[in-house]
């Protein structure tokens, strides 16, 4: 009971943590305005570990990668790395007598961990942008949303013309959200834990 009980705290925990940097990542990425309260939100509350990271990889910027924030991608990155190992640990896993050969499948389950909670952002980003149109279109979260999907939906709308005036490239692009998810990070997240 106790241990079920302390791997949902880690499992949410590390979770809501890696989306947390993944959301900082990706707003910058899609250039969202950090004026937007929301979006000021996610950078104070990710900055307790930007800002040393940020530091650390500043070696980077003379390999040209300065556009792209490393640091908020590598502690998502971390945070999922440390899901996976905390989570076997707590189940009683033998991660130090495991040898080598675990960590190709951990350090896996950390990427497949980052991709999926990837898909899930602009997967909800989605849904409620198009929710949002309909019931309110003139919310405070509208224009956050329609920065972090518009790079997604215009590349979509480019094959995906609109049926009479109604775009369907939001309904195209969930469906093939959940078609990812299922058939290949769920089922390759699987084989990686089978590996174990």
């Amino acid at each position: 009971m106790l241990l079920n009980v302390l791997l949902f705290l880690v499992h949410t925990l590390l979770s809501l943590l890696s989306a947390l940097f993944l959301l900082r990542f990706y707003f910058q990425l899609c250039k969202v305005s950090f004026q937007n309260p929301a979006a000021e939100w996610v950078l104070v509350l990710s900055q307790f570990a930007v800002k040393p990271t940020r530091r650390i990889l500043s070696v980077f910027k003379n390999f040209g990668l300065s556009k792209v924030d490393l640091s908020t991608l590598l502690l998502a990155y971390l945070s999922q790395l440390t899901l996976f190992s905390l989570t076997l640990w707590l189940k009683d896993f033998p991660l130090i007598v495991a040898g080598s050969q675990i960590w190709p499948s951990l350090l896996g389950l950390a990427m497949m961990g980052v991709m999926n909670i990837s898909l899930t952002i602009f997967l909800y980003a989605v849904l409620l942008q198009a929710v949002l149109s309909w019931l309110n279109p003139l919310t405070a979260l509208a224009p956050l949303l329609d920065s972090l999907t518009t790079p997604i939906l215009t590349k979509m709308r480019l094959f995906i013309r609109p049926i009479g005036h109604i775009d369907i490239s939001p309904l195209v692009f969930v469906i093939g959200a959940q078609l990812v998810l299922a058939t290949l990070l769920m089922p390759l997240e699987n084989h990686l834990l089978a590996n174990l």
